[in-house]
């Protein structure tokens, strides 16, 4: 089957998490500078975590580009991702709210882990399906990023209950690293035209 229908799903599931984000910003009722500081914490979380569901979209939807079918498989691999974007304005909230204590800042980082995990592993069920020698794969090569940002993603985890000022530098890391746009999927574009893939 064609890729149409799940993306646009993953779109609208992504789209609804940001909106939730959004209305979930509180609006103080002052209006002083010093009120605005004082939500610091929640403007921070919710910047972070709207970039970090950008990346999430930008990626998914030019991955989907280079993809030429999708199966049962793959459908449920996006759903694993999708569920686990879903708790990030919960992790957010939570988060933001409580001035990045310990556990809050520590189980966002889980929700970030498990979420850059299942994107691994839908990654690597349409790799599967459509070969080493496809265009996705062609256009992941190595992935240095992907096995990198778990990684930065533990440490962050890790230091929460250290210092919580490094482990929100460890998760923003891993959302400037994926800012850098990646010339891989766009080589990747180019090669298969605009019609987009075929099946082999």
């Amino acid at each position: 089957m064609s890729t149409n229908r799940m993306e646009a799903f993953s779109d609208a599931v992504i789209a609804i998490a940001i909106t939730v984000m959004v209305l979930e910003l509180p609006t103080p009722h002052e209006t002083t500078w010093d009120a605005l500081r004082a939500a610091w914490p929640v403007l921070l979380s919710y910047v972070l975590s709207f970039v970090t569901l950008g990346i999430y979209w930008n990626n998914h939807h030019h991955m989907l580009q280079v993809t030429a079918r999708v199966n049962g498989g793959i459908l449920w691999a996006n759903l694993h991702l999708l569920f686990w974007l879903s708790l990030v304005p919960f992790t957010t909230a939570w988060m933001g709210e409580n001035g990045f204590a310990p556990v809050p800042t520590a189980a966002y980082g889980v929700v970030l882990l498990a979420a850059s995990v299942a994107y691994y592993v839908l990654q690597g069920a349409i790799i599967r399906d459509q070969g080493r020698k496809s265009v996705v794969a062609a256009a992941v090569g190595r992935d240095l990023k992907g096995k990198v940002s778990p990684l930065l993603y533990m440490a962050g985890i890790a230091l929460s209950f250290l210092d919580n000022r490094l482990a929100v530098t460890a998760y923003a890391a891993v959302a400037l690293v994926w800012l850098v746009p990646d010339r891989r999927i766009a080589r990747g574009l180019s090669a298969v035209g605009p019609d987009g893939p075929t099946d082999a």
